[in-house]
């Protein structure tokens, strides 16, 4: 007998609008024992097919949605979606002249709890379900089928596998792991990303898009960028023509990266016209603040502050406390340029925190631009969670 979920009456509205989630208070009873990862049919109540989902027992997300359609997940599966996916992208990728692109948004690529970001000849996964971990091979293969001439490096190193009961993953997955950090460019810039010691697969690519807009504030502007990372925010600032960025960050590794960056593209850094300071960002805008230290242009791009409902109050106050700090350093009609990669953080409340910040910080502020999440970062119609980070350009006066 084939292992089957049955939901209880009235749970069926969310995956007939075609939603990928199913939570385990929608479960009426299971039918069969399904081992944790395993492919399962999805009923009604009243016995109709609904769909093919991972089963994952431990998770209150109780299953997730591999398709809609009688079909079998297998190699063939995952080769079809991959290259729906890769087709979808490629005119991202002529534009901006990508060697380094998200090709597998999980959900919103209809692969749910699979991650792939491609650096060069890298396809860099993070598999975030018990399902697509039961599946992992038949992933491998397939990636293997679509993109023979690449290396598949792992990247499941995080807290959110503990939910699905799966230990954190890291590793060679097919070819070879680099023995040194891999090259990327995009829209002209090149970037030294390292996928086995970078943050997530290694580069933050969703802000693709945010980066180049914030040229347009820059030219001959003195710039301070919060949580620099790798510099990325600062290369396109250079590149933008500021007169001087600072890059501000607490990991001294990924400063000496962002400085590598900067040298790498041939920016002059004679006269400290790039500076790479490792400071807590929370005590330097404080002590800018306190010295009547001010800048022209401050890019604001934290971590996330809240990783669930119950951290979202103190994610409120972490975004307002900076956000009034970036202000009162700014010049008189300066830009704030500001973003929340939190996806609990919603788009009005972030710019109600912003709106309350400027209040705080005794500046008025006029809203001119918005941002959001990179194009290879799309959000499906159907599952609105897709959408996680936005952005502000603020002239503050």
């Amino acid at each position: 007998m084939t292992a089957a979920i049955y939901l209880a009456k009235g749970r069926d509205k969310s995956l007939l609008r075609r939603h990928p989630w199913i939570f385990s208070r929608a479960i009426h009873h299971v039918q069969g024992e399904p081992v944790s990862g395993q492919t399962v049919d999805v009923y009604s109540h009243d016995g109709q097919w609904l769909a093919k989902a991972g089963f994952s027992p431990q998770s209150q997300i109780r299953a997730r949605v591999w398709s809609f359609e009688p079909t079998d997940i297998d190699t063939d599966f995952f080769i079809r979606r991959i290259r729906q996916a890769q087709q979808l992208r490629e005119p991202v990728i002529h534009q901006g002249q990508l060697t380094g692109y998200r090709l597998i948004a999980a959900e919103s690529d209809g692969l749910p709890g699979i991650t792939i970001d491609r650096y060069g000849d890298y396809l860099v996964c993070q598999v975030l379900s018990a399902a697509a971990e039961l599946l992992k091979p038949l992933l491998v293969e397939a990636l293997k089928t679509c993109f023979p001439e690449c290396h598949i490096y792992e990247r499941s190193d995080v807290a959110m596998r503990k939910k699905e009961g799966l230990p954190e993953q890291v590793g060679v997955l097919h070819g070879s792991a680099p023995t040194a950090p891999v090259i990327i460019e995009e829209n002209g810039i090149k970037i030294s990303v390292d996928i086995i010691n970078g943050h997530k697969t290694g580069f933050y690519l969703d802000q693709r898009d945010s980066r180049l807009h914030a040229m347009k504030y820059v030219q001959d502007k003195e710039v301070l960028n919060c949580f620099s990372y790798t510099g990325g925010f600062g290369l396109y600032a250079l590149k933008g023509g500021a007169k001087r960025v600072i890059n501000a960050d607490v990991s001294q590794p990924a400063l000496d990266t962002a400085k590598a960056n900067a040298q790498l593209n041939e920016f002059d850094l004679s006269k400290k016209r790039a500076v790479f300071l490792n400071a807590d960002v929370f005590k330097l805008l404080r002590e800018y603040r306190d010295q009547g230290t001010q800048f022209d242009v401050v890019i604001m791009d934290p971590p996330k502050f809240a990783e669930s409902k119950a951290q979202l109050n103190g994610a409120c106050r972490g975004y307002k406390d900076i956000n009034m700090l970036a202000m009162q350093i700014l010049r008189p009609g300066g830009t704030l340029l500001t973003y929340s990669c939190s996806g609990l953080m919603d788009q009005m409340l972030f710019q109600k925190i912003i709106a309350d910040a400027a209040l705080d910080a005794g500046r008025s502020v006029k809203f001119v631009e918005r941002f959001s999440q990179a194009a290879d970062h799309p959000i499906d119609s159907a599952y609105p969670e897709g959408f996680y980070l936005k952005g502000l350009a603020c002239k503050v006066l």
